[in-house]
């Protein structure tokens, strides 16, 4: 079997695995970040990707990086991240690391892990949203991930849903669907009473007035922008992760009521929407299975 490194670089930590070419996690390798400290954590992925080859008994596998902002154009680095990770713009990873390496977007690799291991396996187009304190996203079209001008594509959570609203988000939208689901806005949305979208949960799962509009408001907003989605890009399925996602039924259940209401099911087509299966390593294996599409190609 074919096999690839991933490695994911978060603000807390960088997790690396080893993976076959049927996502099979081999071995998993876990550091602190130590975001303020620059040489150490570009180290400490050295010493990751050290480590995964050691146990693999190889150093030639493929080598991909998953990292916050957005990718260049070729995939050697990361172009845009403001204000996080001092010193990862335009840092070239194979110059480090002494071996080809591709670098992608988070939420990218969170969605090259499901289309290339996982809920979104066998499919070809592909939409991801992940739920958390914001919502990322991104889409394959015709088995291939689509990065876009200036890899700016897939940004699901910035689709704008009240253009007459004075706010605005990380991207100037007015009223975007991340605003309105994210958990950067829970204390906003929810007039100060709840500060995170877990204890939102536990009050709706018991019947709570409040709670229950706020979050049947949230799980509206967030169908609605899955329809209009779904008629722009024609996906064969919706996959959602990130933490907000764990809320299962409280989630699937009643996204499926509204989108009864406002999908567009021509030929009576529905468009599944499923929960993604990687969680905690996604990045890095969606990382480690992009790259190996990428050195087969």
């Amino acid at each position: 079997m074919n096999k690839a490194i991933g490695i994911d670089l978060g603000g807390t930590n960088i997790k690396g695995v080893l993976v076959d070419d049927a996502g099979n996690v081999l071995e998993t390798v876990q550091q602190q970040t130590n975001e303020k400290q620059e040489a150490n954590w570009k180290n400490n992925v050295s010493a990751i990707l050290k480590t995964l080859q050691q146990k693999a008994g190889s150093t030639v596998l493929p080598v991909g990086l998953s990292a916050p902002g957005l990718a260049g154009k070729d995939n050697t680095c990361i172009v845009l991240m403001p204000g996080r990770l001092a010193g990862l713009e335009n840092f070239v990873w194979e110059d480090h690391l002494n071996t080809p390496a591709w670098v992608l977007n988070d939420a990218h690799a969170a969605l090259m892990a499901e289309a290339s291991f996982g809920a979104g396996k066998g499919y070809r187009n592909i939409i991801m949203l992940t739920l958390g304190t914001g919502v990322g996203g991104g889409v394959v079209i015709n088995g291939e991930l689509h990065q876009g001008l200036l890899s700016r594509a897939g940004h699901l959570g910035h689709v704008m849903l009240n253009a007459d609203s004075d706010a605005r988000d990380v991207t100037n939208m007015p009223a975007s669907l991340e605003d309105a689901i994210g958990d950067c806005t829970i204390q906003q949305r929810s007039f100060g009473k709840y500060s995170s979208t877990y204890d939102l949960l536990q009050d709706y799962k018991n019947g709570d007035t409040l709670a229950t509009y706020i979050w049947l408001q949230s799980v509206k907003k967030l169908a609605v922008s899955l329809c209009a989605f779904i008629n722009i890009i024609s996906p064969e399925i919706i996959i959602l992760g990130g933490g907000i996602a764990h809320a299962g039924k409280d989630l699937f259940e009643p996204l499926a009521t509204f989108m009864d209401i406002f999908e567009w099911r021509h030929s009576g087509v529905r468009t599944p929407v499923v929960q993604a299966v990687f969680d905690e390593y996604s990045g890095a294996v969606g990382a480690a299975g992009f790259a190996l599409h990428k050195s087969l190609k």
